[in-house]
């Protein structure tokens, strides 16, 4: 089948579907062992025969059918990127988003490596929304900040993978909000003055 992996080339995620015999769909046509092979600080290795740098002026207007012309060109023109993997995916994987004040793993290469980077927020949220009303299986998780959520991710991502035929629906069991984000309790008003009046008191 072919998945959807947001953000876009994150390793991680990329190795385990090309490992589990399914199709990784990139917005550049970039396959995992040229990923690998590549040396991130070599401009030279940039294939100038894959998008973006065959995208012509008649592309760009793709991402039109997304999104009204008030919005930004820059969010236009990545949609258009992305229309292969929103037309062509028949399952995603979507990782969240760091949480605020995140202590790194690892160097910051490593982990845009191993983890991508969703480069435009707005980007990002009109692909997941296009996803989500093709009715196609999502598996929603957490980022990751810590070996043990790795090791957790892995396994949650290859069972997905592997029992993809009989997956329906979306999968968010940490219950991501919009903005991929673990929802955090917040103390409501009227509970947060009562706390400030007792502390006063005292």
């Amino acid at each position: 089948m072919k998945i959807a992996v947001l953000p876009d080339a994150a390793m991680i995620i990329v190795h385990l579907v090309t490992k589990n015999g399914h199709e990784y769909l990139s917005s550049t046509n970039i396959s995992e062992e040229t990923l690998r092979d590549k040396d991130p600080y070599d401009e030279r290795d940039f294939d100038e025969n894959l998008p973006p740098f065959t995208i012509t002026s008649d592309d760009t207007l793709t991402g039109n059918k997304y999104t009204t012309n008030e919005a930004p060109s820059g969010v236009r023109g990545r949609l258009s990127l992305f229309d292969k993997i929103i037309t062509e995916s028949e399952a995603a994987i979507i990782m969240g988003q760091p949480p605020r004040r995140y202590k790194h793993m690892y160097n910051h290469l490593n982990e845009l490596i191993l983890f991508g980077c969703i480069s435009c927020g707005n980007l990002q949220k009109i692909v997941i929304s296009e996803l989500k009303k093709k009715n196609i299986p999502i598996l929603i998780v957490p980022y990751p900040t810590s070996r043990e959520e790795i090791i957790s991710m892995i396994q949650r991502i290859n069972e997905f993978l592997e029992n993809l035929e009989n997956r329906n629906g979306i999968y968010n069991e940490d219950n991501l909000n919009i903005d991929l984000k673990r929802n955090v309790n917040k103390v409501p008003p009227k509970e947060l003055k009562q706390i400030i009046k007792e502390v006063n008191t005292n």
